[in-house]
């Protein structure tokens, strides 16, 4: 029985679940092709890691905001490593968790919890605009960044509210192996090989279009996201993609790896 997605050549760039969205993408006919575009590493000093989590533990943080849920995992794997992982999860119950989107909702619930705040929209700006109608001022809140410098602008934003941030970013991007692989795959977009490349986070983005000014490969790259059809996972990842000049063709209704899967195959075989 033919598949929604036969005859579709699509790039899946490495994450968390790669291989899980890879298989739905598979098992509708797609051939997939992985992309290490970004590898989650552990930090290669986590002093600053374990001295926020002492801070979590003596309950100096009024409010915890999350902006992804493999932040909250890496904070809990190291709690544990420190074997402190129950008294983590203590001061994770006795405070109030303000999330920015679905996944590190679902790192909560991993851990028995659920957010006390989930911004309306899953965005930096969406969080802040959740504590809007409140007085922030000299409230002190930790917050767990991701790797980049976009991350920090939650920081400026709160303490512009007068806010007292702790904030922690605990993991890296280990993306400097297989940049071949990568502009291989940029060329490959630019001369019509690949269907679509569906992106899960905004890192993905950024990595790209890195590799494509390190091995001067930017009008190839901008000729392939015009070729190709581009998905992304939702508004957090398709602002990123509009801020490098990149239209966005299909936007699932729930940032969810089967609404994405759906989305995609209904907007396939139509031409763009």
């Amino acid at each position: 029985m033919p598949g929604k997605l036969d005859g579709l050549s699509i790039i899946v760039p490495e994450s968390r679940e790669l291989d899980l969205f890879a298989g739905l993408l598979e098992a509708e006919g797609a051939a997939a092709i992985r992309c290490p575009l970004v590898q989650i590493a552990d930090l290669d000093d986590a002093s600053a890691l374990d001295a926020w989590i002492d801070r979590l533990i003596a309950g100096e943080f009024d409010d915890l905001i999350l902006l992804t849920g493999e932040g909250l995992r890496r904070i809990a794997e190291r709690a544990d490593q420190l074997r402190r992982k129950p008294e983590a999860l203590e001061a994770l119950k006795r405070i109030r968790t303000i999330i920015r989107g679905p996944k590190p909702a679902r790192a909560l619930r991993e851990l028995g919890l659920s957010p006390g705040i989930s911004a309306a929209t899953p965005t930096s700006e969406g969080v802040v605009d959740a504590l809007s109608g409140e007085d922030l001022q000299g409230r002190k809140i930790g917050v767990q960044l991701y790797p980049g410098k976009a991350a920090g602008w939650i920081v400026d934003a709160l303490k512009a509210k007068g806010t007292l941030v702790f904030e922690v970013t605990p993991y890296r991007y280990a993306s400097e192996a297989e940049t071949s692989e990568v502009a291989g795959l940029i060329r490959k977009m630019a001369a019509g090989e690949v269907g679509m490349i569906a992106f899960t986070s905004s890192p993905q983005v950024e990595r790209l279009v890195d590799v494509a000014h390190q091995q001067n490969l930017e009008k190839e790259l901008a000729q392939g996201l015009l070729r190709a059809r581009v998905a992304a996972i939702g508004p957090i990842v398709e602002q990123t993609l509009k801020k490098h000049g990149f239209s966005t063709a299909i936007v699932p209704q729930t940032p969810h790896l089967k609404p994405f899967v759906r989305a995609i195959a209904a907007a396939w075989p139509t031409p763009r």
